[in-house]
């Protein structure tokens, strides 16, 4: 397998899923971030206030996102295995 191809390769699965993850981990940040900021107003310490709601609404926007997400992987694995024979081995 030629180098490039192997990069381009490593480069369309890396990118697939950094597109697939990020909506994801933004939305847990700005949870985090919301939850962090209340309770830094409300002086509440509390570990499980700010684990929660990010678990919540990290589940809640992977269940939401889910066909989005399913679409990605699956043009992914069409091109992936449209292209199988450039990804051989020359012998």
């Amino acid at each position: 397998m030629a180098h490039d191809t192997l990069l381009d390769l490593c480069k369309s699965a890396l990118m697939t899923a950094l597109l697939i993850c990020s909506p994801a981990l933004i939305i847990g940040m700005s949870v985090g971030l919301a939850a962090s900021f209340v309770q830094t107003v409300t002086s509440m310490q509390e570990q499980s206030l700010s684990i929660v709601p990010k678990m919540l609404a990290v589940a809640a926007a992977l269940v939401a996102m889910l066909p989005w997400i399913l679409g990605t992987l699956r043009e992914y694995t069409v091109a992936l295995f449209s292209n199988l024979a450039a990804f051989g081995m020359s012998g």
